[in-house]
């Protein structure tokens, strides 16, 4: 059976670390609706989140494997190995590299 690819939790995390502590207090300090925009952004960013968890709690109801990806050009199998992609730089293959666990940072 095929594998269902889905993004690693990493790319929310990271994306809601940076507007946290970074992007907020910068639209806090200049406009009012700036800082209501990256506000509902987080919110948009956490909510995503949770309905992956829904769909990965579905996949496994299921019995179906997903594959956490770090990029577009390769994959993390199952069992944490590394799986080999293109490079959109120079078109060779590559190893995908990876922290120690999908999902955690």
């Amino acid at each position: 059976m095929q594998s269902i690819p889905i993004p690693s939790h990493v790319h929310y995390e990271l994306l809601l670390r940076l507007l946290e502590r970074q992007t907020l207090p910068a639209a806090a300090r200049d406009d009012a609706s700036l800082r209501e925009q990256v506000q509902q952004l987080i919110i948009t960013l956490r909510k995503a989140a949770a309905q992956q968890k829904q769909i990965e709690a579905n996949c496994q109801q299921r019995g179906l494997e997903l594959d956490y990806r770090w990029s577009l050009n390769g994959a993390i199998g199952v069992n944490g190995s590394l799986k080999e992609g293109i490079s959109p730089v120079n078109g060779l293959t590559e190893t995908v590299a990876s922290p120690e666990m999908p999902g955690s940072i």
